[in-house]
């Protein structure tokens, strides 16, 4: 009898408790598992409980104690347990997760191997130990962790995955990292993002960000009493190309300027001075003499250079190696306080740069500076920055070109995206770039397959064809990749009419199996935006045919396509739609390149008399737009204020048109299109003159227009110059736009050629 009481009575205990007591069984468990399994396992969590705590030393850094905060998050996102931050001094035999570059860890750490950013991971009987060097190494292990070891990602600065792992058992993990590349920076503008990527930022450390010139010598404050400052050039001095470094007023306002900002500003280590974004270097004696001796124009630039950071000695100063001064010189080697910032701005992306026969100056330039120097920072490009929304297949060059970088010393790496992540497959490509600076040999495929897959679902076997089979075609067609190019029809190429095809099928197949999935579904059609881009494109370019903008109508009339319209409107709603602000580097919002492209198709295939008729020019157009194919002038299409899509230029030469109509016409009116845009070295025709003839060896003059446009104006502009005429028989029409031959004393490019651009001579 009392042996039942005494049942009655621990029954009733345990139903009344039975919370307490499977919390403490959860706690027995926890630890028993973690000691008793050893060095082989260590369990964090069991059904959603964990006996752990998260150590920080008292001292710990701010980014210590942030990687604290990270795990203690994401650990409870991925298990549901609660792991407690702690700074008090544990017992060696408690559930512990140690945190931190300072303080005392269990184990013995090479601290000064991690340097700034490396880390070790380590379990250690029933405790784990995340440390890292001084930088952010502590927090790049927290989210290593995460990735590596608990299955986290994060695809994208809104896009995360986190797995639910109620229980948590690791396998035992010795595991320390130490990057290459120590500065690993992309256009890139979300901190959590570029932390957990391990992702350098500029903004803190840089008190002057590339092509300073014109900021630390204003040509608006110095120029008009003092163009000796500046390049001296075939046509002068020019106050918008560069300085003339060998200028002694120039080495002291320099410095000058730069002493007082670094009073403003004293937390900058780096300052740029460096040469504004143009092409011209000085070319006076003085600076010749040192570029000849060196070799090259880095010769007066670094020898300038040198002497501002003699000014400096606790300062980095940095100054470009681009374009023009991208080769190293000879016999000068940049200070220990230098940074060179070498870009590789003109290099193909269809084929690695280390083999790719184009590339040979890069390369070379590349293994000059780094026997100079182990202070580079490399400049790469890995977007279309013309067509931001255009097909851009350049992943296959990706891994071997930062290999490149690695393997020849380079220690500090900026991979130029776009920051606000609206280019083609911007999440893939900055995810997958990222992965590549941090360690350059990872396996590419794996990589890519698993953001695919978390990021399209369902659709990612379809994307990843697509990639596939673009890039197989580009490297097929042995056609270049430039960073300004432009997706042009082409009969065999990456982007012709049966690949578009293919494409579009894969897309469709993408659609389809994503389409109950509302956001999934949206992304597909975000990754399919370059190619619908490509297709309105090259629509205005064919104009007419299967794949142009127009049909011809029953009354012989040319009209729109309905499936055409539809497409553009498609394509401008899912750029607003997924928040695309522009369309290339410097503008054009989806609202603006609607409104441009709508006035093109208005404008275009109107019928008049040339339409479709021979021209023949002498001397003949520049080869490098359309081909120099004179049709391009009576095709029908309108250009608009690009000057590579339906133009013909003229490069330093006259544009002599003549258009034969076939038979006598009556003309009534003459007019083309004209192109300025001073940037590009294009310019108004000084005049344009209208003839006319009957038998095409004797022509009378009806008509000549002076340029109304001032050679200053800036932008891009499109001009109309034409005139009205007694209506009059003609068989061959003659216009004879006059080039100034040679761009203007002011300008930039003084003393070189000047061009000119026309289009669609109208006749009426």
């Amino acid at each position: 009898m009392k042996e039942s009481v005494n049942r009655h009575h621990l029954l009733k205990w345990t139903c009344a408790n039975t919370g307490f007591l499977l919390f403490w069984m959860s706690m027995f468990c926890i630890t028993f598992s973690s000691m008793s399994l050893g060095s082989d396992k260590t369990t964090l969590a069991i059904n959603g409980r964990t006996g752990y705590r998260i150590i920080v030393a008292p001292n710990a850094t701010e980014s210590d104690r942030k990687a604290a905060d990270v795990l203690h998050t994401y650990l409870k996102k991925v298990s549901g347990a609660d792991f407690p931050i702690s700074q008090s001094t544990p017992n060696a035999k408690d559930s512990i997760i140690w945190i931190g570059s300072t303080g005392p860890a269990p184990i013995e750490i090479d601290w000064k191997s991690l340097e700034g950013d490396g880390f070790c991971i380590r379990t250690f009987g029933h405790q784990l130990i995340i440390a890292g060097g001084n930088h952010k190494g502590t927090l790049y292990a927290a989210y290593t962790f995460l990735e590596k070891y608990l299955g986290c990602r994060k695809y994208a600065p809104d896009v995360e995955l986190i797995p639910s792992r109620p229980t948590i058992v690791l396998d035992a993990i010795d595991d320390t990292e130490i990057p290459k590349i120590k500065f690993r920076m992309e256009s890139l503008y979300e901190p959590s993002y570029a932390d957990w990527h391990k992702l350098d930022t500029y903004k803190n450390e840089w008190g002057l960000f590339v092509h300073t010139f014109k900021l630390l010598v204003p040509p608006e404050k110095y120029f008009k009493d003092h163009p000796e400052y500046f390049s001296l050039t075939k046509g002068g001095r020019v106050p918008d190309a560069q300085l003339c470094l060998t200028n002694p007023n120039v080495f002291r306002i320099v410095v000058d300027t730069l002493r007082e900002r670094m009073k403003q500003n004293p937390t900058a280590k780096y300052w740029s001075v460096s040469q504004n974004d143009t092409f011209s270097p000085c070319e006076c004696d003085s600076c010749r003499r040192l570029d000849s001796l060196a070799g090259s124009p880095s010769g007066s630039l670094l020898s300038f250079i040198n002497r501002v950071a003699d000014e400096f000695p606790d300062k980095i100063i940095s100054t470009l190696a681009y374009q023009y001064s991208r080769s190293a010189p000879k016999h000068i080697k940049p200070r220990p306080n230098v940074n060179i910032m070498l870009c590789s701005i003109e290099c193909n992306r269809s084929r690695p740069i280390e083999t790719d026969p184009s590339s040979v100056s890069f390369v070379r330039d590349v293994r000059d500076w780094s026997k100079l120097t182990n202070n580079i920072f490399l400049w790469d490009y890995v977007i279309q920055f013309r067509n931001l929304v255009s097909p851009f297949p350049n992943f296959r060059v990706l891994q071997p070109n930062i290999q490149f970088f690695a393997k020849n010393g380079i220690t500090s790496v900026f991979e130029q995206g776009l920051g606000n992540m609206h280019g083609e497959f911007a999440e893939l490509r900055t995810y997958l770039v990222a992965k590549l600076l941090w360690n350059p040999d990872i396996n590419v495929d794996s990589v890519m397959n698993d953001f695919l897959a978390g990021f399209y679902g369902r659709a990612a076997p379809y994307i990843r064809k697509y990639i596939e089979v673009m890039e197989n075609s580009l490297r097929d067609s042995g056609e270049d990749l430039g960073i300004y190019g432009y997706p042009l029809p082409s009969e065999h190429g990456y982007l012709s009419p049966a690949n578009i095809d293919s494409y579009n099928a894969l897309f469709d197949r993408a659609e389809k199996v994503t389409r109950n999935d509302p956001a999934l579904h949206t992304r597909v059609q975000v990754a399919r935006l370059p190619l619908e881009f490509a297709m309105l494109e090259q629509a205005k370019i064919y104009g007419t045919g299967d794949r142009g903008f127009y049909r011809m109508d029953k009354d012989s009339s040319w009209k729109l396509k309905p499936t055409m319209v539809a497409l553009l409107d498609t394509f401008v709603v899912r750029c607003k739609r997924s928040g695309i602000e522009r369309l290339w580097e410097h503008g054009t919002s989806p609202d603006e390149y609607l409104a441009s492209t709508q006035q093109f198709l208005k404008s275009s295939m109107k019928k008049h008399l040339a339409l479709f008729k021979r021209v023949v020019l002498n001397p003949p157009a520049s080869p490098k737009y359309h081909d120099g194919d004179a049709s391009t002038l009576t095709d029908g299409l309108k250009g608009w204020d690009d000057y590579h899509m339906n133009w013909l230029g003229f490069e330093g030469d006259d544009m002599v048109a003549t258009i034969d109509l076939g038979k006598l016409e009556t003309v009534k009116a003459i007019s083309s299109d004209f192109l300025q845009d001073i940037n590009a070295w294009i310019f108004m025709p000084l005049s344009v003159e209208f003839s006319l003839s009957k038998d095409g060896n004797q022509f009378r003059e009806v008509g000549k227009v002076l340029s109304r446009v001032s050679e200053r104006q800036d932008g891009a502009m499109v001009e109309p110059v034409g005139i009205q005429v007694k209506p009059q028989q003609a068989r061959y029409i003659r216009v004879t736009a006059t080039n100034r031959k040679t761009c203007p004393n002011w300008h930039k490019g003084a003393g070189g050629s000047a061009w000119i651009f026309a289009d669609e001579i109208v006749i009426e």
